[in-house]
Parts: C-alpha cells; structure tokens; sequence
C-alpha cells in the first residue's frame, strides 16, 4: 500500500487507539465547566481599527515583577459610524518580550458593566500581542505569529481564536507622537476553556503521556511544522491545559514567536537539544507508531490550502511577499516529510520521547 493511501486508513485507527491510552491521573474533584460561551470579539475575521489613549512611558517603565495598572482608554468606531470609548486598564505581562522588547506586551482590562454592549462584551481581560520593535521586519514577525494562531485554529477548536488589530497608540501625556501599529488580541483562557466545555488546570507536573494522546499528537506535529521549540507541558510553558467534565486534559500552545517559520533575531534554542537555529525541526512529541502518526497527519493536509490560503490573503494586510514565500517554502518541508513514509521515520520516530 502506498504512503498516502496508508495515511487515509490509518486515521480510522486512531479513535480505538487514543481511546486505549490511560488517561491522566491530573485531579479531576474540581467543579465541572460553565456552558461554553460566545465571544464576540473572535466571531469575525476583519481587522480592527482602535485607538488606545494612555500614559505608555510609564506603562513601559513596569518591566519588573511589579506591573500595576494605568488608567486607559480605548475607542473605535463601528460599522454603523457610533463612536465608542471605553474606560480601561493596562499592564505589562510576560516575561521575555517584556525584558527585550522596545514595546512591552501587554494585557487589557475591562469593565465588564460598561463594556456590555460592545465589541468587548463578556471580557475580563485580554492579552494584546503587539510588536516587538518598530521597522518593517518586526511589523513582519507580528502578522507571521498571528498566522500561526489562525492556521492552528485550523486543525482544531481547541485552541485560542485572535483578532487583528491597526491600533492607534495615543500618549495622554502629549509627549510623543500617535503612533500605528498591528497587534492582536489572544481569546482569554477560561473563555477558551469555557467555548470547548472544559475549564482550565493550573497543574504542573503533568507529563504528554498524562494528558489526550491525540491531542497532544496534534500540538506536537503542529509544533514540528512550525518549527517551535519552545514549549513545556509538565512546567506549562506556553501551554494551557483544560480537563473536560470526563477528566481528560488537553494541551492548548500559544506564544509561537521564537517559531522556525518566523525566526526572529531573539529567538535561539535550546542547546540540549542539539540543533544549531530555530531553522531546524526537531519533533518533541512522545514516540509514535506509523498508524498513529499517519493518522495525525490527515488533518494537516486535509487544511493545507487553506492553510497557505491564510498567508497568502495576509499580504492585504502588509505581510511582505518576500515573507510569505519564505514561509510556505518552510511548509512545503513539512508536507514532504509527512507524506514519506522515509522521512516521517526519520524524523518522528527516531529519537522521539518515550515519555
């Protein structure tokens, strides 16, 4: 049987094999779930257009553990032309972009009360990924990584939605000129949770063999794809896991910024790892059949197109040519690998994690 007929009826195999797998010994006696619920923000695809007023050179001075919040006000007006301005706050988060980059990330907090009937109804808090530094390159890197979410977003629900935004940034100290620049906001974890009815679990000590073994093949496969690293599940590294009321986890990444597919000049791996750049693939998934794996890979080239069809629509919105290419000849890779049987033995199954 060739390859890609292996791959298409391997993946009736995975249900009874993922169902065979023990399942996580992560406490389940916490409460089950709220219902899922509807996020407004993350409904359409659009990029936004908003005006954030705020005092950022002293918002930019909290790179510490201490990161208060400062008064703030965001505006934006709908597509029936109302003018809306909503109080809120801000704060620098994170822990690597906040110690290196010219423009901290921050995190958005509403008035759930005022913000009711807006676009931000039901928010609490969001995360605003903006970029790094400014100049052409890094504006690159900023759309690139909000790609990443969207082709993830792809291959499975559970995951986290993001909304592009033009953000105006306005200094309420008259100090410095507006400036406009691309961010987006990351859906909030317990929403995230709440939309796939599972609540989060701020566990750590929990292993990929702990957790859905068919989702952690996903994430992991995905990872190789995009040529990332840097991720933990056992310390939740740039991971959040959730447990359905059945008490199965899942993993759910984010942060992809130190991804091969983008390769920022910051970004550099781990020298236990063995590879030179964040260039060079390396699967960091737990060890795999062929049937397993070939059924993993279904999804992947079930949404290839539409997958490369995301980076290709980006150039709209100012991701340059140059980088869209780059990135779908790293994909191309990808798909190379997975649909030879040589190559996916070489690279998922030699050296894999038995654990």
């Amino acid at each position: 049987m060739g390859w890609a007929a292996f791959v298409t009826l391997a993946a009736v195999c995975l249900t009874s094999t993922a169902a065979a797998r023990p399942q996580s010994p992560v406490d389940t006696s916490a409460p089950p779930p709220l219902a899922p619920a509807r996020a407004r923000l993350f409904d359409a695809a659009e990029p936004l257009a908003l005006t954030l007023t705020a005092d950022f050179g002293a918002i930019g001075k909290n790179r510490g553990n201490d990161k208060p919040n400062h008064p703030a006000v965001l505006s934006y007006v709908t597509p029936a032309r109302d003018s809306v301005a909503l109080d809120v706050q801000l704060h620098t988060r994170g822990h690597f972009r906040l110690s290196t980059c010219q423009y901290p990330p921050i995190k958005v907090v509403f008035d759930r009360e005022k913000a009711a009937h807006t676009l931000f109804a039901h928010q609490g808090s969001l995360k605003l990924t903006v970029q790094c530094r400014g100049g052409r390159s890094y504006a690159n890197y900023l759309l690139e990584e909000y790609l990443i979410y969207r082709a993830y977003n792809l291959l499975t629900e559970r995951s986290f939605r993001v909304r592009l935004a033009r953000v105006t940034y306005v200094d309420a100290k008259g100090k410095h000129e507006p400036e406009t620049r691309n961010a987006f906001f990351v859906e909030d974890d317990d929403r995230m949770a709440r939309r796939n009815g599972t609540q989060v679990v701020e566990q750590k000590g929990v292993y990929q063999s702990d957790v859905d073994f068919q989702q952690m093949g996903l994430a992991a496969v995905f990872q190789y794809m995009i040529g990332n690293t840097d991720f933990a599940v056992s310390v939740l590294h740039n991971i959040v896991l959730i447990r359905d009321t059945a008490g199965v986890v899942y993993p759910v990444p984010y942060d992809f910024d130190w991804s091969g597919v983008i390769w920022t000049p910051y970004a550099q791996p781990d020298p236990r790892l063995g590879i030179r750049t964040v260039r060079q693939r390396i699967f960091r998934g737990t060890c795999r059949s062929s049937p397993e794996l070939a059924a993993l890979f279904v999804p992947f080239n079930q949404q290839k197109d539409a997958i490369y069809a995301l980076y290709r629509g980006m150039e709209a919105e100012g991701l340059e040519h140059k980088r869209v290419e780059q990135a779908l000849d790293y994909y191309d890779e990808f798909y190379k690998t997975i649909n030879d049987a040589g190559r996916t033995r070489r690279e998922f199954m030699q050296g894999c994690r038995e654990s």
